[in-house]
């Protein structure tokens, strides 16, 4: 398989974890988190699914970029786990209504995203380079969750 091809499947692989999340939880988000008392900083939704977007493609291109190198067992493994927790986090928050238990999710996802940077640093440095947008908005989300945990 080429190089190519294992990015373009990466990156859809990526978007679909990301898609099908938000498909599971579209009602949670239109009704459920418009209930919510949130920050005066906190971005408008219209933000969020181009900027989940964007980052869903870096992180699948960084995905295929590591799955064509040798040596890549331990970042794949860490990728996997990071991209489960992103996808029940919204399922954790949206649907089962739960900011603390999401709160709890989310820091170990950012940990697990910041393990795959490493990882992926070890093989490829472009490949970490584009994970780090990730988790600069992961951490922000973090931070998000937290104050919409205690507003609430």
């Amino acid at each position: 398989m080429t190089a190519t091809l294992k990015i373009i499947i990466a990156i859809i692989i990526c978007l679909t974890v990301g898609g099908l999340s938000g498909y599971l939880t579209s009602d949670g988000i239109l009704n459920y988190y418009t209930t919510l008392n949130k920050p005066t900083w906190n971005p408008p939704n219209w933000l969020f699914g181009p900027v989940w977007s964007v980052l869903y493609l870096m992180i699948g291109i960084a995905l295929g970029i590591i799955w064509g190198k040798e040596n890549n067992q331990t970042a794949l493994i860490l990728f996997g786990v990071q991209l489960v927790f992103n996808f029940f986090w919204s399922i954790i928050f949206f649907k089962l209504q739960s900011p603390g238990f999401a709160l709890m999710e989310i820091a170990l996802m950012l940990f697990f995203i910041i393990l795959t940077i490493i990882a992926f640093r070890k093989i490829d440095l472009k490949a970490a380079y584009l994970m780090i947008p990730y988790a600069c908005w992961v951490s922000f989300a973090t931070f998000l969750n937290f104050t919409i945990w205690r507003l609430n």
